[in-house]
């Protein structure tokens, strides 16, 4: 069933560094809200934020402290609402990044629940007086003789829904129907609703498959969890979606979910693409060559094998988003040349599929190497660097002496003001592929897909309303040849030319044409 995400392309903001507004060297919702006729000017039709809720910003936001409130460092609720207004006075939805599988250990929960004495917050987490598992749980904290199971970082105590299959020996195994689990379960549902009475119009979901325990088998205990929140929330509002941060979209779909990713840290098709040489992949392990490369050596096939899969088990159900990048991963553009980071973009925005675009990845920002870890950053830290808006003083991005992160002072750095009026600029190539994919239904996340070459070069067709278009991509640095159909109009190229009906791609090369 089509939604407002059919014909989107979202723009995702790490709002700490974006933009600041009051000069504290910390990005905030009235940074935000100053920069949204930028973000419409290109074409965006909906920003996603990464988390404002109150935090210990031991991971950067997501390690809440209070889940109906925004962290004061970036505003308030009013601002947040306001945020919501500006966003559909320009016709743009706003999308919340939701963390429910866990908080931080200081949030007042979990302070009650560390207590000996019983109280109605003693469940909302999952303690156990017998070890979890080598390795498993954290111990030390409260009253309670105990370990708490966490979710990711140590700071991060799991959230209390349950377990799909408890083992009868482990008493801290509560059943999904616990009246302790139902109350997690409710407050999940009123922190939706308060967010949704404020604006909001999408919730991307953190870690959406990791909230009930022991669910691996079937995944039906977590899928029937999504299917009760997306049945509330069209209850609410039935044009507010749910994002997936799942990674497997066929799994999140059937779940309830209207979209989700394929990631990094799910099957190796997305690093396939662009992340597969040492020092481009979080583990810094050398793993292959990315399709993206200019030696010609990886294969498409390994990412097709799984987006076909997903996309033939999801069409007509869900979508699936095509991400430049995000806050967990180096950047689109490091070690890439404007050319190349091109090509990837195209392809991006080409493919069936939701584009989102992570903040900066618009001008080409580049992958910092070597920063300290900030926030639990850690190798994260070097792509969460503040936006580059111009060549004063921190880039523009603030007038503080102390601003969140360092920006990229190396000469000839990417700024917005450099290129926004420049068309062969990254820049000036977004706006341009932006107007083709929401102008032409083809290339909205319904329009039909058809692969005509899996290999260098990449070639597909999209169609819709009997109108069809040819897309050749070769990344490589070697030059590739195509017999292509015959050619109407060529909408967006890159170093390539026709002899006759055959299609020469050059060095690092794309076309877009519509077929006669």
């Amino acid at each position: 069933m089509k939604n407002w995400l059919n014909d989107a392309v979202v723009y995702e903001i790490y709002p700490q560094s974006y933009y600041d507004s009051n000069g504290d060297g910390i990005g905030d919702l009235q940074g935000i809200i100053a920069k949204l006729d930028y973000i419409q000017s290109l074409g965006f039709t909906a920003i996603w934020l990464n988390p404002i809720n109150a935090s210990s910003f031991r991971d950067a936001g997501y390690d809440v402290t209070d889940y109906y409130n925004v962290a004061p460092r970036y505003g308030t609720n009013e601002d947040y609402k306001q945020l919501t207004s500006e966003c559909h006075k320009r016709g743009m939805k706003c999308i919340f990044d939701l963390v429910p599988g866990h908080t931080s250990i200081d949030h007042p929960w979990f302070l009650e629940s560390q207590k000996a004495e019983k109280n109605e917050y003693t469940n909302r987490y999952i303690w156990s007086e017998e070890a979890f598992g080598d390795g498993v749980g954290l111990a030390g904290f409260g009253e309670r003789d105990a370990k708490v199971l966490n979710n990711f970082f140590w700071s991060q105590p799991a959230l209390n829904y349950g377990y799909a299959h408890p083992n009868p020996n482990n008493p801290w195994e509560l059943p999904v129907d616990h009246p302790d689990c139902l109350a997690m379960r409710k407050e999940l549902m009123n922190i939706i609703d308060f967010w949704i009475d404020l604006g909001t119009d999408a919730f991307r979901v953190d870690m959406a498959a990791h909230l009930i325990k022991n669910d691996w088998d079937d995944g039906k205990a977590t899928s029937d969890l999504w299917h009760e929140v997306r049945a509330h929330i069209e209850a609410k509002n039935p044009n507010v979606l749910m994002i997936a941060e799942w990674a497997f979209p066929e799994r999140a779909i059937k779940s309830g979910f209207h979209l989700d990713f394929l990631l990094h840290s799910g099957p190796s098709a997305y690093r396939s693409l662009f992340r597969y040489e040492k020092g481009r992949n979080t583990t810094n392990d050398m793993i292959g060559h990315s399709y993206f490369a200019k030696d010609g050596k990886g294969n498409i096939n390994e990412y097709l094998d799984r987006f076909l899969f997903d996309y033939t088990e999801t069409k007509g159900k869900g979508y699936i988003g095509m991400i430049t990048g995000n806050h967990d991963m180096q950047r689109l553009a490091y070690r890439r040349t404007p050319e190349e980071l091109k090509a990837a973009i195209l392809f991006l925005f080409t493919m069936p599929g939701v584009p989102f675009v992570y903040y900066g990845d618009e001008i080409g920002m580049d992958y910092i190497e070597g920063l300290p870890s900030k926030e639990g950053g850690y190798i994260r830290t070097g792509a969460r660097t503040p936006m580059q808006w111009n060549n004063e003083k921190n880039h523009g991005f603030s007038t503080s002496d102390t601003p969140y992160l360092p920006t990229d002072e190396r000469e000839g750095a990417p700024t917005v003001e450099a290129q926004i009026d420049d068309d062969s600029s990254v820049l000036g190539f977004v706006r341009q592929i932006i107007k083709i994919h929401r102008e032409i239904p083809a290339f909205h996340a319904e329009g039909e897909f058809n692969i005509l070459l899996p290999s260098y070069p990449f070639v597909f067709e999209r169609t819709a309303d009997g109108r069809k278009y040819i897309i050749a991509i070769n990344p490589s640095d070697q030059k590739r040849y195509f017999d292509a159909p015959e050619i109407s109009n060529v909408l967006i190229s890159q170093n390539t030319a026709f002899e006759g009906n055959r299609l020469v791609l050059d060095s690092v090369s794309f076309i877009v044409a519509e077929e006669k």
